[in-house]
């Protein structure tokens, strides 16, 4: 059972991730805060897997809260959901700790799917995010003198279709939309994506797939 603490200053958002999560077999809500100070608490109080982080909150925002937990010894996952998608809130939020930024509007699947590549050790952005994320890798030359080794890599070609829309930021859900496929044989395919190439996250795995082309 992967343990959620939810951080959000507007009750009913509270509400909404709370039923969502609870409708999932594999995942609980063991608490509720409503700004930075009282999930700095709860974080050490609950000890959750992963806590869902808004950023924008009264007091302690989201920012400091995500560096104050990340800094403790075995801190649990920091997952940002914050309707800001804009890099003044993306890099802080990194740089603090955080293991994932998606925006509100991220599909319900997506979310709870979020939740649990990041308890697993993954990293999770929303697909526009993740597009930045890469193009600013691939901008700042981290692909030079690296295809030739991309290259040395057999992928069947249905993995190859996966990786390319991995690269362009898709989530795993437009992923099996795109391809026809089930989700579970996306997240397969990524799975061994991930073992063949030794990307041991999406933002990885992403910039391989631009150093293949």
């Amino acid at each position: 059972m992967i343990r959620v603490l939810v951080v959000d200053d507007q009750r009913l958002v509270r509400a909404g991730l709370r039923m969502l999560i609870e409708s999932s077999d594999d995942l609980a809500v063991v608490g509720e805060a409503v700004n930075g100070a009282d999930a700095i608490r709860l974080a050490v109080e609950l000890s959750p897997d992963v806590i869902l982080m808004d950023l924008r909150m009264p007091g302690v925002g989201g920012v400091e809260a995500t560096r104050q937990i990340c800094s403790g010894a075995a801190p649990p996952k920091v997952l940002v959901l914050t309707t800001f998608d804009d890099d003044d809130h993306l890099y802080p939020a990194l740089a603090a700790g955080a293991a994932g930024f998606l925006v509100k509007d991220t599909a319900p699947a997506d979310l709870l799917d979020a939740v649990r590549r990041v308890a697993d050790g993954d990293l999770q952005f929303s697909p526009a995010l993740l597009r930045r994320l890469v193009d600013r890798a691939v901008d700042g030359g981290t692909t030079t003198g690296r295809r030739d080794a991309t290259e040395s890599i057999e992928l069947t070609g249905r993995e190859e279709d996966v990786l390319a829309l991995v690269g362009e930021g898709l989530s795993n859900q437009e992923v099996a939309d795109r391809l026809h496929l089930g989700l579970s044989t996306v997240k397969s395919h990524i799975a061994n994506l991930m073992d063949k190439t030794g990307c041991d996250n999406r933002v990885r795995l992403a910039v391989f797939a631009h150093r293949r082309t």
